[in-house]
C-alpha cells in the first residue's frame, strides 16, 4: 500500500529502478533527497515540495526554525478579472462550410444567392461584442445602428448584383442593439423591376428568436445600375469666402438633446460656412483607421458628414420635436472606397440636404443626392433587441427594515451584536448555540397560529454567516414560523 518513496543517499541511484519493482509506478511518487553535482539544500527543498504537493505532511516550523521567518496574514487585494483564454468574437468564420459565400465586409457575414432568381440575401450578426464601436452611437440612452451603417450595408449588397447606386432608402424603424446578445440582420435584394431597379429591404430579429419568429423591417428602397457622375474636385480648401464655425460644445449640446456620440463618432474636425453652403473636415478615430479600409465608406465618416450638415439653415432643424435621425436617402453613390478622412460640402436640398464628399486631396469620393431627417419618438426605440429577452437578471433594491409590515404578535431575536469569544470558532459556536436554543424553545412553546419568530442578523461576520445557514435549515422545517431579516 505504500505509494510515496524518498531515497536517502548521495545520488538518485535507486529512484529510476523503482519502475521495475513497483506494481503500479503511475500512481507512486519517488523522489531523491540528494543528487550528485547539485546543491544539497536546493535538492532537499525540491524533494520536500514534491512530497507536500502530493499530499504528504511537511513540518514547515522545523524547516524555518532559526531563520527568523514568521507567519503573516495574507493581504487582501482587488481581483483584476484578467482573462487568459481565447474568447470567440462571434464573427462569421469560414461560412463556406455552411454552403455560403463570404461577404468580405465588416458589417456583413455571408452572401446567399437564390436559385432561379437574380436576387440574393446578405446576412449579418451585429452586437456590441463584435462591433463595440457601435456603442458610441446612442439615442436617449439606447444603442442605435446609425443610418449611415444601413446605407453602407445596402450599397455593399447592391455591389453583389452590379447595382451599386442607392436610388432610395427609407428608414421605417430604428435598428436597436441590445446591451447583451446580438441581432440577426438580413438585407434582401430582389430581381429588377420593370424600370430596372432592384427592390431592397433590411430586416432584423434577436439572435435568440426561434426559427418561425417574425422579423422587423427597418428599411426599404431601391438599387440601380445608374452611374452617378462625381462632383467637381475641391480645387481650393477651405473654399474662398468660407467663414470658420466654432465647434466648442457641439457634442455636449447634442448629448443634451438625446443624441450622444462616443469617441468613434466624434469625427467632426473643422467646419466652415459660406451662405447656405457648409464645408467640413472629418476623420475617423485612430482605433478605426485600419478597419476603415475594408468599408466602402466607414459609417462614422458618413455620419460625421451628416453632423456637419446640421449647420445648414434648414427650416425644421430646430422644431423642438426631439432627436432627429436620417429618414430618407436618395441618390447615394460611391466613387472610391476605404477612406479614413473626408472633405465635405453640404447644401440644403428641398426639405433635406445634399452632400459631396472628397478625399483629403479633393478627389471625389461619394455623393448623396438628398438626405432627410425626422424626429424619433421614445416608443420607437423598443428595438429588436428589447423584443425578447428570456434571460432574467436579479436587481437588488434596498428596503428599510422599518417599512416591512410586522405581525402584531411576532417574536424578535436580534443577533446583530458582536459575538462573544476570543476566536472565530468560539464565536461561531457560542452564537449558533444561542440561536438554536431560542429557535427550539420558540417552536416548542409557541401557540398554534401565533406570529413568527423574526431573527435579525447582520451580514459580514463569520458567526452570523453560520447563523443564517442554521436559520435557513430551520425555515425548511417551519417555513411559516421563522423569518430571517438580514442587514
Amino acid at each position: 500500500g505504500t505509494t510515496t518513496y524518498l531515497e536517502l543517499g548521495p545520488d538518485a541511484a535507486l529512484t529510476p529502478m523503482t519502475g521495475q519493482t513497483l506494481d503500479d509506478d503511475t500512481t507512486s511518487l519517488v523522489t531523491p533527497a540528494l543528487r550528485r553535482g547539485r546543491p544539497e539544500a536546493q535538492v532537499a527543498v525540491e524533494a520536500a515540495a514534491r512530497l507536500y504537493a502530493a499530499g504528504r505532511s511537511v513540518d514547515w516550523l522545523a524547516f524555518y526554525e532559526g531563520t527568523g521567518a514568521r507567519r503573516v496574514e495574507l493581504p487582501t487585494y482587488a481581483f483584476q478579472r484578467e482573462h487568459y483564454w481565447l474568447v470567440g468574437n462571434g464573427g462569421p468564420g469560414d461560412v463556406s462550410a455552411a454552403g455560403l459565400a463570404g461577404a468580405g465586409h465588416p458589417l456583413l457575414g455571408a452572401v446567399l444567392g437564390l436559385p432561379e432568381s437574380a436576387g440574393l440575401w446578405c446576412t449579418s450578426r451585429l452586437s456590441l461584442a463584435t462591433h463595440p464601436w457601435l456603442a458610441d452611437h446612442t439615442v436617449s440612452g439606447v444603442t442605435v445602428v446609425p443610418g449611415a451603417a444601413l446605407v453602407e450595408m445596402a450599397v455593399r449588397a447592391g455591389d453583389e448584383t452590379g447595382s451599386g447606386t442607392l436610388d432610395e432608402l427609407v428608414v421605417e424603424a430604428p435598428l436597436v442593439l441590445p446591451e447583451h446578445g446580438a441581432v440577426q440582420v438580413r438585407i434582401g435584394v430582389a430581381d429588377p423591376d420593370a424600370t430596372g431597379r432592384r427592390p431592397l429591404t433590411i430586416h432584423s430579429r434577436p439572435e435568440s428568436a426561434a426559427v418561425g419568429d417574425p422579423w422587423v423591417r427597418h428599411a426599404s428602397g431601391f438599387l440601380s445600375e445608374a452611374v452617378t457622375a462625381p462632383g467637381a474636385a475641391f480645387a481650393q480648401w477651405p473654399p474662398a469666402g468660407a467663414e470658420p464655425v466654432e465647434l466648442d460644445g457641439f457634442y455636449e449640446r447634442s448629448a443634451a438633446s438625446g443624441l450622444d456620440y462616443g469617441p468613434v463618432f466624434r469625427a467632426l474636425r473643422k467646419v466652415w460656412r459660406r451662405g447656405e453652403e457648409v464645408f467640413a473636415e472629418v476623420a475617423v478615430a485612430e482605433q478605426e483607421q485600419a478597419a476603415a479600409e475594408r468599408y466602402g465608406l466607414h459609417p462614422a465618416l458618413l455620419d460625421a458628414a451628416l453632423q456637419a450638415s446640421t449647420f445648414c439653415a434648414l427650416s425644421d432643424a430646430d422644431d423642438g420635436a426631439g432627436v432627429r435621425l436620417p429618414f430618407a436617402w436618395n441618390g447615394v453613390a460611391l466613387h472610391a472606397t476605404g477612406a479614413t478622412a473626408l472633405l465635405v460640402r453640404a447644401v440644403p436640398s428641398g426639405s433635406g440636404v445634399s452632400l459631396e464628399l472628397a478625399d483629403p486631396t479633393g478627389a471625389p469620393l461619394a455623393t448623396v443626392g438628398s438626405m432627410v431627417t425626422r424626429p424619433v419618438a421614445a416608443e420607437q426605440l423598443g428595438g429588436t433587441g428589447a423584443a425578447r429577452d428570456a434571460l432574467f437578471r436579479v436587481d437588488w433594491m434596498p428596503v428599510a427594515l422599518s417599512s416591512t409590515p410586522r405581525p402584531a404578535d411576532w417574536r424578535e431575536l436580534d443577533v446583530t451584536a458582536e459575538p462573544e469569544g476570543s476566536s472565530v470558532p468560539e464565536q461561531v459556536r457560542t452564537l449558533t448555540g444561542r440561536v438554536l436554543a431560542a429557535v427550539q424553545e420558540f417552536v416548542e412553546d409557541a401557540e398554534p397560529g401565533s406570529g413568527p419568530l423574526v431573527v435579525t442578523a447582520r451580514s459580514g461576520h463569520p458567526a452570523t454567516a453560520a447563523v443564517r445557514g442554521l436559520l435557513r435549515t430551520a425555515q425548511l422545517e417551519h417555513p411559516d414560523r421563522i423569518v430571517l431579516a438580514e442587514l
